[in-house]
C-alpha cells in the first residue's frame, strides 16, 4: 500500500538529513542535502532554501524533483516524486521554519549563514517506500496524550484561584498526566525584554529568576516570534548558549542565575504563552531522548499555553480580597543581624552577601523592608504596592502578582532569613528572622 505523507511524521523531524535531486534543462543532475522538509498537508511539502543555487536554477527550468526522506526511528527510506510550485518568503509556514533555524543557529555564531532565504513549495505526485534488507526496531513512541488528561490540566489551570495555583497546575499536570517531567515556565518581564523562570519541574536546580533575553536560543526565539520551536536531535545543531555559571558563588559574582537544563538533553520544545496578541511567557520542555516531542506534543502544549494565557490575564486583574490589616508590630531588635544590600543601578539585592534577585522583585523587597523598619508594619496589599510611586511600576501590565510570587519563591530557594507569607488574594506579610539592616547603594 502506498504510504501517505501523514504516515511519515518521523521523517520530517530533521534528525536525519533529507536529499533533493533535480536536473537542469539539459538533463544534468544535481543533488543537495536539506536541513528542513516540512509537511504542509497530504499533498504538499516545503523545502528550506538556505544554500540552494543550482537546485533553485534547475527547478525554474525543470520543475520535477526527487526527495529522499529517512525515518529517524527505523531508518526506513521513502522517495517522493515532486513538482516545484513556487517559493515563498513570508507566511505562517515560512515563519515557523525560519524561527526553528534561527533558534538552532543563533548561539552558534552562524545566524547570518543559516538565514532562511525562502521556502520552496512542492506538490507530491507519488510516495514510494525504498526497499531495505534490514530495519531498526522502531523506538517506542512516547505515551500519547489522552483527551481526558489534557482536559484535566486545562480545567485545573482555568479554575485556579490565583496565579501561583495556575502555574503549578500546568507544570504538575504536564509531569503527572502527560509524562513531560522536565519543564520550565518563564514569564515575560516587559520592562527589560527578558523571560524569567518562575516555575520548574524535573531539574536538579529550580532556577527561579534565571533569565533568557527575547530572541536568544529556542526559548527567546519562540517568545520573540510568537511561534513554537521544536528541535528533535540536538546532536545535529550547536546547543544554544545557556548560563554556564553554577553554584551560589557564581550567582553572587555575576548576578545571574543559571537556566536549569538536563546534562544530556537531546530534544526540546518551546511554546509561547499568548492571549489576544499579548505575550505572557513560554512553556519549555526538554528530554534526554531523541524525537521526544512530535507535532502532537507541540499541539497539546500550544492548547494549554492558550488556556494559561487566558487564566493569567483574568487572575492579574482580580481585586484584593477585603480584609483588615493587623496593628503595626515593631521590627525585631534581637536576633542575628541580617545585612540587606540593594544596588540601585539594576535593583539587585543581596542578603548576607548572597545574591537574591534583581529588577522589580528587588525593588519590592527593599520597599517593604523600608516600611517594616520605619513604621513597624509587616503586612501589605497589592493595591498599596501598585500605588507606591517609589516602585515605579508600569501603569498597565505591571504583573505584580507574578513578581511577588517570583520573589517569594526565590527567598525560599535561597533559605533566606526573610520570607513572604501569603495571607489571601492581594494580601501578604513580611516575616523576618532577625534584625535587618538595609544598605542602599548607588
Amino acid at each position: 500500500m502506498t504510504p501517505s505523507l501523514s504516515d511519515l511524521d518521523a521523517c520530517f523531524e530533521g534528525v536525519i538529513p533529507s536529499i533533493v535531486a533535480t536536473c537542469d534543462a539539459a538533463g544534468v543532475p544535481n543533488v543537495s542535502y536539506l536541513s528542513h522538509v516540512v509537511r504542509l498537508d497530504d499533498r504538499h511539502v516545503a523545502l528550506s532554501n538556505q544554500f540552494f543555487g543550482k537546485t533553485a536554477r534547475n527547478v525554474q527550468d525543470n520543475p520535477r524533483a526527487s526527495i529522499l526522506l529517512v525515518d529517524a526511528r527505523t531508518g526506513a527510506q521513502y522517495a517522493l516524486a515532486a513538482r516545484y510550485l513556487r517559493t515563498v518568503r513570508d507566511g505562517p509556514s515560512f515563519d515557523r521554519v525560519a524561527a526553528a533555524i534561527r533558534a538552532g543557529a543563533a548561539e552558534g555564531g552562524k545566524a547570518a549563514e543559516m538565514r532562511l532565504r525562502g521556502l520552496d513549495l512542492y506538490e507530491v505526485v507519488d510516495v514510494v517506500a525504498v526497499p531495505s534488507a534490514t530495519l531498526a526496531e522502531p523506538t517506542p513512541p512516547a505515551r500519547r496524550a489522552a483527551f481526558a488528561d489534557v482536559e484535566a490540566i486545562a480545567v485545573a489551570v482555568r479554575d485556579a484561584a490565583d496565579v501561583e495555583a495556575a502555574l503549578d497546575a500546568l507544570v504538575d499536570g504536564l509531569a503527572s498526566r502527560l509524562a513531560i517531567p522536565h519543564v520550565l515556565l518563564l514569564l515575560l518581564d516587559e520592562t527589560r525584554d527578558v523571560l524569567v523562570t518562575i516555575a520548574s519541574r524535573g531539574f536538579a536546580a529550580a532556577g527561579t529568576s534565571s533569565e533568557v533575553p527575547l530572541g536568544q536560543g529556542p526559548i527567546g526565539v519562540a517568545a520573540a516570534e510568537r511561534t513554537a520551536v521544536r528541535i528533535s536531535d540536538l546532536s545535529r545543531v550547536r546547543r544554544f548558549n545557556r548560563a554556564v555559571e553554577s553554584g551560589s558563588a557564581d550567582e553572587d559574582r555575576t548576578r545571574t542565575v543559571p537556566l536549569p537544563t538536563l546534562p544530556d538533553v537531546m530534544s526540546l520544545v518551546a511554546v509561547p504563552v499568548v492571549a489576544r496578541g499579548r505575550l505572557h511567557g513560554v512553556i519549555y520542555a526538554e528530554s534526554p531522548a531523541r524525537l521526544a516531542f512530535g507535532s502532537e506534543e507541540q499541539a497539546v502544549l500550544s492548547l494549554l499555553a492558550g488556556q494559561l494565557a487566558a487564566s493569567l490575564s483574568a487572575l492579574e486583574g482580580l481585586p484584593d480580597e477585603p480584609g483588615l490589616k493587623s496593628e503595626p508590630v515593631p521590627p525585631a531588635r534581637v536576633g542575628r543581624r541580617i545585612a540587606v544590600v540593594r544596588h540601585a543601578y539594576d535593583d539587585s539585592v543581596f542578603i548576607d552577601g548572597r545574591y537574591l534577585v534583581k529588577g522589580v522583585p528587588g525593588r519590592l523587597l527593599v520597599h517593604m523592608l523600608a516600611i517594616y523598619l520605619s513604621e513597624g508594619r509587616a503586612e501589605f496589599t497589592n493595591r498599596e504596592l501598585r500605588l507606591a510611586e517609589a516602585l515605579k511600576l508600569p501603569d498597565v501590565k505591571d504583573n505584580l502578582e507574578t513578581r511577588l510570587l517570583l520573589l517569594r519563591r526565590r527567598l525560599i530557594e535561597k533559605s533566606a532569613p526573610i520570607a513572604l507569607e501569603r495571607l489571601g488574594r492581594g494580601h501578604l506579610r513580611l516575616v523576618v528572622d532577625g534584625r535587618p539592616e538595609l544598605d542602599q547603594r548607588g
